[in-house]
């Protein structure tokens, strides 16, 4: 008889009651902690150069002041962005879709070359993964310390570590949260705010985006890339036969096993590869590139310089991990033939590409009219006969100076003989980065067109050697 905490199965029901084991699949893989360890060596050194480098821009850019303002700065509620000479607004929109294009293409020209370098090297995942892994190891020890540490009950010395650990990620995290907040509001008054007068969206800001550094590289690390980023999803789409990506070289490698120093491989049969599983205990995703290229590889060769410290110890030559395409592989390419195979058509492609839309967006800057002018004719006010022989159209002028330097403005018209611009002090003063609503009249003889709309063209003129123009058109009516 089936005990009461074994149930038939709906096959043991069918088939005279006889139990048969019940196999349960979770939908779900509970995630296994990685304890990453430290590793040194040529690409441990580029990425963190990466790591400072990104961190000395991000922390630093908001304290750096230009023309007595904050050199970049993002003011939603003016709606004016500030880098450093320029100063965007809604209109310039274009300029951003530019850049976001530009960062695709570059994204798609780097991976074609040597896959998910992004990823490796400058992501911020993977940045603030690299400081928080550094607080972490600095406090509870590398690999085997953090894995006996957390294995242990819970004692005053492990909560101390615990707490310790905690606190400076927070510390980090807030201080990342403050300097992205900066970006919208001038830091140095966010500062001087701190704590009572910071503005509700400043302090949900602060939180929210600290909260998220502090979950994204303290607790979930490898779960954003392999689950949350879609990029680890179609990276391959952009993968072809001559792109250099993290590889095992098996032929090398197998048989793998572990072995003396002085083995004599030949006659044990034995490859390369020691089977140390270094290449396993120092990738941040827990993955074993040794079973080929897997989506969760981030391309960071933590792996190349374990495996290459091995090698050294063992005295066999470095590579056995390395950057090496397929061709490379399968072909036997060395490195000067793998690296000639970098320009082929993709390539070529994403280069021209980039350097064509660069060109004309530096181009477009660089002719780029700081006065912005949008006329509106007064729709309230129609077309009339102020004095006999003398017609009388209302229009409203929205004068924008993008520039920082305040500038003095004329207005005149053109295309009807005999048209004036009446009703409107000139100059007209207006402060850098500043718009200003200007109405105005123009006056026409009344036989110098026939009824009707006339097409005329607005001319506006900055003072100086080197004026500022803009001709802008509009219509203007003669009644019947």
């Amino acid at each position: 008889m089936t005990p009461p905490d074994k149930p038939l199965s709906a096959a043991a029901a069918t088939t005279g009651g006889t139990a048969v084991p019940v196999e349960e699949v979770s939908l779900y893989e509970l995630r296994k902690k990685i304890y990453p360890r430290a590793v040194t060596g040529t690409f441990a050194t580029w990425r963190w150069a990466l790591v400072f480098a990104t961190q000395i821009v991000f922390y630093g850019l908001p304290w750096l002041q230009w023309n007595d303002r904050q050199a970049v700065l993002f003011d939603l509620a003016a709606r004016k962005f500030y880098i450093f000479g320029l100063v965007f607004w809604p209109q310039d929109v274009i300029y951003l879709s530019i850049l976001l294009i530009l960062s695709a293409y570059t994204l798609f020209l780097f991976t074609a070359i040597a896959g998910r370098l992004w990823c490796g090297y400058a992501c911020p995942q993977t940045v603030y993964t690299e400081i928080f892994l550094w607080v972490e190891r600095k406090i509870e020890g590398d690999r085997q310390a953090r894995m006996r540490l957390d294995g242990q009950p819970l004692s005053a010395a492990k909560a101390g570590r615990k707490v310790a650990k905690h606190a400076i990620w927070i510390a980090i995290a807030l201080w990342t949260g403050l300097t992205f907040v900066g970006y919208f509001t001038p830091i140095r008054e966010l500062i001087t705010a701190i704590p009572f007068a910071l503005g509700g969206w400043e302090v949900f800001w602060i939180l929210f985006y600290g909260f998220a550094t502090y979950g994204n590289a303290g607790w979930m690390r490898e779960q954003v890339c392999k689950y949350m980023c879609p990029y680890a999803r179609f990276q391959s789409v952009m993968f072809d036969k001559d792109t250099m990506i993290i590889a095992y070289d098996s032929g090398r490698g197998e048989p793998r096993g572990s072995r003396s120093k002085k083995t004599d491989l030949a006659q044990a049969g034995l490859g390369h590869c020691i089977d140390c599983s270094i290449c396993v205990q120092v990738c941040p995703t827990g993955i074993d590139i040794r079973k080929g290229l897997q989506y969760e590889c981030i391309g960071c060769a933590a792996c190349v310089d374990g495996c290459d410290q091995v090698m050294d110890k063992m005295g066999y030559p470095k590579g056995l991990i390395r950057f090496a395409s397929e061709n490379s592989l399968t072909e036997g390419f060395g490195y000067r033939e793998m690296w000639r195979r970098v320009l082929r058509l993709r390539t070529l492609i994403y280069v021209s590409l980039l350097v064509v839309i660069a060109v004309a967006a530096g181009v477009s800057l660089a002719l780029r009219n700081p006065l912005k002018v949008d006329v509106l004719r007064d729709r309230g006010a129609l077309a009339r006969e102020t004095t006999p022989g003398v017609v009388e159209n209302v229009y409203r002028l929205q004068l924008m100076n993008t520039a920082e330097a305040a500038h003095r403005f004329t207005v005149e018209v053109e295309g009807l003989p005999g048209a004036t611009v009446v009703g409107v002090d000139q100059p007209i003063p207006l402060d850098g980065a500043a718009t200003r609503m200007v109405p105005l009249r123009v006056q026409a003889p009344a036989e110098s067109a026939k009824p009707g709309a006339h097409r005329i063209e607005f001319v506006i003129r900055s003072e100086g050697e080197s004026p500022l123009v803009r001709r802008e058109d509009s219509t203007f009516l003669f009644p019947r």
